[in-house]
């Protein structure tokens, strides 16, 4: 099956299928299954194959996704694959530290339009492969790639391909836009904004950069295959040791219910059923940690009219200065939904 955009389109839908494929067993499934579900398996050579899966099964686990094998027959000794949902799902992970990577987010992005289309390709290809696809392990938290973050699918191809990458950036608190060579290992989320994290090649050192301070497009240089991750990496790891500025201040957020899973994860308190803005009582009250003003206010709008600040005011006010500016109208007292 062909697709624009090429072998990049091509790994990431395989990738996903095997995602999709290991999550949804019941049971584990043999080495020989898993190559006749996933058509790119199904129509390699065996040596093949048996480079792509092994390369596909490391990528996932380097990436945080627990891949789990063991023997499927006590007598003959096959192995067989599967993903447990309770050890993939959000609540199995330390998320108040990081969200996991690239394919761990696979199935948590589902309101993503690219994502969405190749994961109903991809549940569509196992059913008529005769897969009994339990839905239910697929129905994790899914916090969403916003608008603000237009650069996710360049930079989450780019680590699929191993390709090098150039796009300017801001750093924050600095006017000065600069242009960074990076070789990207995967794509994080970390306390409701979104990272990608490499080796800056210009600085021969690891970096996380924010995809919201991005201010270009994201260039490809060179070609696919051009850097390995290196050994023993762990995205989890590295994206708590450069997270930003610890959560050291507390704030009150108003949410409807049911949404803005993202900032519940990492919530310390949440009060049911409390009334909103709106008078109703389809709302819940989150206590959150965060680093600073800023930050905070920026995870809060990205949930736009389902989380409205309660407190601190230097945040709600912020948001209700940026939401006016961004309508073009004059700021007021901040006593308003923020």
């Amino acid at each position: 099956m062909s697709h624009p955009g090429g072998e990049a389109v091509t790994k990431s839908e395989r990738l996903l299928n095997l995602l999709i494929l290991l999550l949804v067993q019941r049971h584990y499934i043999s080495k020989q299954r898993i190559r006749e579900t996933v058509p790119p398996y199904a129509e390699a050579t065996n040596e093949a194959f048996e480079r792509m899966f092994e390369r596909d099964k490391d990528e996932l686990r380097a990436l945080g996704v627990p891949v789990e094998v063991a023997s499927i027959d006590a007598f003959f000794d096959e192995p067989g694959y599967r993903i447990r949902p309770d050890d993939f799902a959000l609540p199995g992970i330390d998320l108040t530290a990081d969200e996991a990577a690239v394919i761990g987010l696979a199935t948590r992005v589902w309101q993503h339009a690219g994502l969405a289309a190749h994961t109903s390709d991809a549940l569509a290809k196992l059913t008529a492969a005769g897969v009994d696809v339990d839905r239910t392990r697929l129905d994790l938290a899914s916090p969403v790639v916003t608008v603000q973050d237009p650069q996710f699918d360049a930079f989450w191809e780019a680590s699929l391909d191993r390709v090098r990458v150039k796009f300017d950036y801001q750093r924050s608190g600095s006017a000065e836009v600069t242009t960074r060579t990076l070789e990207p290992w995967g794509v994080v989320s970390y306390s409701g904004r979104w990272y990608v994290v490499g080796r800056d090649a210009d600085r021969d050192e690891e970096r996380m950069f924010r995809l919201s301070r991005v201010r270009s497009a994201v260039k490809r240089v060179g070609k696919g295959g051009a850097y390995e991750i290196p050994p023993g990496t762990d995205l989890r790891e590295i994206t708590r040791r450069l997270a930003p500025a610890p959560n050291t201040h507390h704030g009150s957020v108003l949410v409807r219910s049911g949404t803005c899973l993202g900032m519940r994860r990492h919530a310390t308190g949440e009060e049911s059923g409390v009334t909103g803005p709106d008078g109703t009582t389809g709302w819940d009250r989150l206590t959150v940690a965060y680093g600073t003003v800023s930050s905070f206010a920026e995870e809060v709008m990205s949930y736009g009219a389902d989380a409205c600040v309660e407190a601190p005011d230097e945040v709600r006010d912020l948001v209700v200065r940026r939401l006016a500016g961004a309508l073009g109208e004059p700021t007021g007292s901040g006593k308003g939904p923020a």
